[in-house]
C-alpha cells in the first residue's frame, strides 16, 4: 500500500503547537546576537583599486608589436590575483607592518618567519566584466587597515616591474650567448664554403653545371647526327665495293657519273649509227669508235675514283662519331662529377646561409629589445588609494539580526518538524490507522488540573451506602461517584462526553454479533486502563443496561480505590476455593443497574487459575448482565491478560496520547492478534488539543469544565 502522504494542514498545526517556543527562541537568538553585536571590538575595510591594462602590447617595434591580443582575460587576471597573495608581495608589506605579530599577538619562530605569507584579512577580487582589482584589508586601526592595503598595492607592482626586468636581463644575457655561439657557427660554414668553392676551381658550380649540361645536350645531338651520317656513307660504300654502277651513281659522287652514263650512251648511239653508214675503215666510224673508248675509259676511271672517295667519305664519318661518341662520355663524366659535387656545394652554401640569417635576426631582436626597454611601460596602474574607513564593515547589526531571526527561525522550525517526525509516541488516529491497521474507537480528553489523575465521578454523600461514604475524605485523590438525580441533572463534562461515545462506538460498532464482554487493558500500568473501564461501565449502566464490572487485574487492583469500596473478598477468593461468583458482588444503589466484582486479596496463584475459570464466570454472567466489563493487567508482562482476552468478546486496548510508544502498542496488537482475539480498537487517554490537529474540541470541553469545576461544590 501507498505511504498515505502528510497534508500541509498537519505543519501548520506542527507550528501552532510550538508558537511560543519558536517565539522564544527567535527572540532568545535575536538578543543574544545584537549582545555579542554590540560587544565585538568592530573592524575596519580599506580597499586600494588597481587597474589591469591587458591590450598594451608585448614590444613597441618589430613582429610581435602586430601579434593580435590573445582572449585569455579570465586566465590572465586569476593569475594576477593568485600573484598578488604571494609571499613575494606580501612579505615586504608584512614585515613593514609588523602584521605577523599583530595577527597572532607575538612574534614567530625562525620557521614561522621563512614559512609562505598569508594574511587572513587580505581579500582581492575583481568587478565584473572590469579589469580592476580591488585590494582590500581589513583591521581594527582604519589607518592601518589603507596603509596595508596601499602598500601591498605598490608591492604588487614593483614585484611585477622586477619581474619584467629579471626577464629582460636574462633573456638580454640568454641572447648575446646565442649572438657569440651563432656567430662562430656562421664563420665555419662560410669558411667550408669558400674552401669547397676553391677546390672545384669555379666561381659559381651552379652556372657551370648548367653550361655543361648544354654542352652535354649539344655534343649528344651532333653524335646523334654523325651517326646517322655515317651509316648512310657506309651503306654507300658498302654498295660501291659490290662494283655496281648503280650504286655508284646513287651514292654522294654519282653526279659525274651520270654524266659520264649519259655521254657513253651518246657516243655508243652514235656509232651504232655510224656503222650503219660507214665501214670499219672510214674516219668517221674509227672516229666514233674512238670516242666511245674514250668515254668508256673516263667512266670507269670516274667510277673507280668515285669508290675511292665514297670510302673516304665513310672512313671519315666513322672518325667523326668516334670523336663525338669519346666527347660525349668525357663531358657526361664532367657533367655527373661536378653535378655530385653540386648537392654537397648547396648544403654548405644553404647552411651557411642559414646561419648568417639567424645571426642577422638575432642582432636585430637585440637591437629591438634594446629599443622596447627604454619605451615600455608598466600595464599596471593604482587607479584609487584607499583611505581610512568611518564606518566599520563588522560587527553589521542590522545584518547579524536579520540573519539570526532568519537561521533561528529555520532552525526552530526545523527542530519542531524534526521532533514530530521523532517522535514515537501515538497520537493521531489516522497516524494509528496507517501504523497499525487498527481504528481508534475513542479518544478521552485529559481535564483540568487532574493531569496525572483519575478524572472524578461524583457520587452523593447523602445516599451513598456506609462502606462508601467510609471512604470518602474531602481533598482526598479518592474519585466520586455521581448519583441519581445529581447526575442527571449536572451539566456534562467533555471526558463524560468522550466516555459515553466510546460506549456507542464499542456497542454499536459491531453488527454481525452482540458483545457481551468486553476487556478493557493497556500496553503497562498507568494509562487509565481502570478509570476507563469504570467510567465505561457506568454510562453503559446509566443507559438502564444491566451491567457488571469485574476487577481481573489480581496483581494491582484499582477499581475499589475509584469506587471507594473495601473488600477482602472477591475474584481472588473465587479463583482459589470454587465459591459462587454472586456472592462477592457488590450493588451500587445509587446505580441500579451497575454491580462490581472487586479483585479481593490479589494473590498470585489466583492470577495462574483465571484462564481455567473465569470463562465460565463470564458465560454465566452472560445470561444476567447485558455486558460484562473486565479491566484486566496491561498486556506487556504479564500472562494473564492473554487468557482473558481470549474468553471475552472483544479487547478495547488504552493508551497514553503523546506517552505510550508506538513499539510497544504494536506488540500489543501483534500479542493480542496471535491469540485470535477480537480487537475492537484503540482508546486514547488524555488527550489534549496539542497533540494533533484533530482534537480542537476538547479544548472548549476543558475551559468548560474548569468553570464548572470551580463554581460548583463536590
Amino acid at each position: 500500500p501507498e505511504r498515505p502522504t502528510v497534508p500541509l494542514a498537519h505543519y501548520l498545526w506542527i507550528l501552532r503547537r510550538h508558537r511560543w517556543k519558536l517565539l522564544s527562541f527567535v527572540f532568545g537568538c535575536v538578543a543574544a546576537t545584537a549582545i555579542v553585536s554590540s560587544r565585538l571590538t568592530p573592524i575596519y575595510e580599506a580597499t586600494t583599486t588597481v587597474d589591469i591594462d591587458r591590450q598594451v602590447p608585448t614590444s613597441i617595434i618589430g613582429q610581435d608589436s602586430m601579434r593580435p591580443p590573445v582572449n585569455d582575460s579570465d586566465q590572465f587576471i586569476a593569475t594576477q590575483v593568485k600573484l598578488i597573495q604571494s609571499d613575494s608581495v606580501l612579505r615586504p608589506v608584512a614585515q613593514q607592518y609588523h602584521l605577523l605579530e599583530f595577527d597572532k599577538g607575538e612574534k614567530f619562530s625562525d620557521a614561522e618567519e621563512n614559512a609562505p605569507v598569508q594574511l587572513k584579512k587580505l581579500k582581492v577580487t575583481r568587478p565584473p566584466n572590469t579589469y580592476l582589482l580591488l585590494i582590500s584589508y581589513r583591521s581594527p586601526d582604519p589607518r592601518l587597515a589603507a596603509d596595508v592595503a596601499n602598500r601591498i598595492a605598490r608591492s604588487y607592482i614593483e614585484h611585477t616591474y622586477k619581474i619584467r626586468f629579471r626577464s629582460s636581463a636574462e633573456l638580454s644575457s640568454f641572447m648575446e650567448k646565442q649572438l657569440e655561439e651563432l656567430k662562430v657557427k656562421m664563420e665555419r660554414s662560410s669558411a667550408a664554403l669558400a674552401k669547397f668553392e676553391r677546390e672545384l676551381n669555379v666561381i659559381n658550380p651552379e652556372e657551370k653545371t648548367s653550361i655543361l649540361s648544354a654542352r652535354l645536350l649539344q655534343i649528344n645531338t651532333e653524335y646523334t647526327t654523325a651517326q646517322t651520317d655515317r651509316v648512310r656513307k657506309e651503306s654507300a660504300w658498302k654498295s660501291v665495293r659490290s662494283g655496281s654502277l648503280e650504286a655508284a651513281e646513287v651514292s654522294t659522287q654519282g653526279e659525274n657519273l651520270k654524266a659520264l652514263t649519259s655521254r657513253l650512251d651518246e657516243a655508243r648511239q652514235k656509232f651504232a649509227d655510224v656503222k650503219t653508214h660507214y665501214g670499219a675503215n672510214h674516219p668517221e666510224y674509227r672516229k666514233s669508235a674512238v670516242q666511245v673508248e674514250e668515254v668508256e675509259r673516263q667512266l670507269q676511271q670516274s667510277t673507280q675514283n668515285t669508290g675511292r672517295r665514297v670510302e673516304v667519305e665513310y672512313r671519315e664519318a666513322l672518325g667523326r662519331e668516334a670523336m663525338l661518341q669519346k666527347a660525349v662520355a668525357e663531358t657526361k663524366n664532367e657533367f655527373d662529377r661536378l653535378n655530385a659535387r653540386s648537392f654537397e656545394y648547396q648544403a654548405l652554401k644553404r647552411e651557411a646561409a642559414a646561419d648568417k640569417s639567424l645571426y642577422e635576426e638575432l642582432v636585430r631582436k637585440i637591437k629591438e629589445a634594446g629599443i622596447n626597454a627604454g619605451f615600455q611601460n608598466s600595464s599596471i596602474r593604482l587607479v584609487d588609494l584607499a583611505r581610512p574607513s568611518i564606518k566599520p564593515v563588522f560587527p553589521n547589526m542590522k545584518l547579524n539580526v536579520v540573519l539570526a531571526f532568519l537561521f533561528s527561525t529555520l532552525l526552530g522550525v526545523g527542530a519542531a518538524f524534526l521532533s514530530d517526525v521523532l517522535d514515537s509516541s501515538i497520537r493521531d488516529p489516522q497516524q494509528i490507522a496507517s501504523l497499525f491497521q487498527t481504528q481508534v474507537i475513542g479518544s478521552l480528553p485529559m481535564v483540568g488540573s487532574w493531569r496525572h489523575r483519575l478524572v472524578p465521578i461524583r457520587i452523593s454523600i447523602r445516599t451513598s451506602p456506609p462502606s462508601i461514604r467510609a471512604a470518602l475524605q474531602v481533598g482526598s485523590t479518592t474519585a466520586l461517584v455521581r448519583m441519581g438525580e445529581h447526575y442527571e441533572n449536572s451539566p456534562s463534562t467533555g471526558f463524560e462526553e468522550a466516555v459515553r461515545t466510546l460506549r456507542n462506538s464499542i456497542l454499536l460498532g459491531s453488527f454481525d454479533r452482540r458483545l457481551k464482554s468486553i476487556m478493557v487493558t493497556s500496553a503497562s500500568p498507568a494509562e487509565g486502563k481502570t478509570t476507563t473501564a469504570v467510567h465505561l461501565a457506568v454510562a453503559h449502566a446509566e443507559q438502564k443496561h444491566k451491567t457488571l464490572l469485574v476487577d481481573c487485574d489480581l496483581r494491582r487492583p484499582g477499581v475499589h480505590k475509584i469506587l471507594g469500596v473495601n473488600s477482602e473478598s472477591g475474584l481472588a477468593t473465587v479463583l482459589q476455593n470454587g465459591l459462587l461468583w454472586r456472592e462477592k458482588l457488590i450493588n451500587i444503589e445509587e446505580i441500579p443497574d451497575l454491580d462490581f466484582l472487586p479483585t479481593g486479596i490479589s494473590s498470585r496463584r489466583a492470577a495462574d487459575l483465571i484462564g481455567a475459570r473465569l470463562p465460565r464466570i463470564l458465560e454465566e454472567a452472560s445470561t444476567e448482565y447485558d455486558l460484562v466489563i473486565i479491566d484486566a493487567p496491561p498486556i506487556l508482562g504479564f500472562s494473564e491478560p492473554l487468557q482473558i482476552a481470549a474468553a471475552v468478546d472483544g479487547v478495547v486496548v488504552v493508551a497514553l496520547a503523546g506517552q505510550t510508544n508506538r513499539k510497544a502498542v504494536a506488540a500489543v496488537l501483534s500479542t493480542l492478534q496471535r491469540v485470535r482475539a477480537n480487537i475492537l480498537g484503540l482508546v486514547l487517554n488524555e488527550v489534549t488539543r496539542d497533540m494533533s490537529d484533530t482534537y480542537h474540541y476538547h479544548g472548549y470541553y476543558e475551559k468548560y469544565y474548569k468553570y464548572y469545576t470551580k463554581n460548583q461544590d463536590v
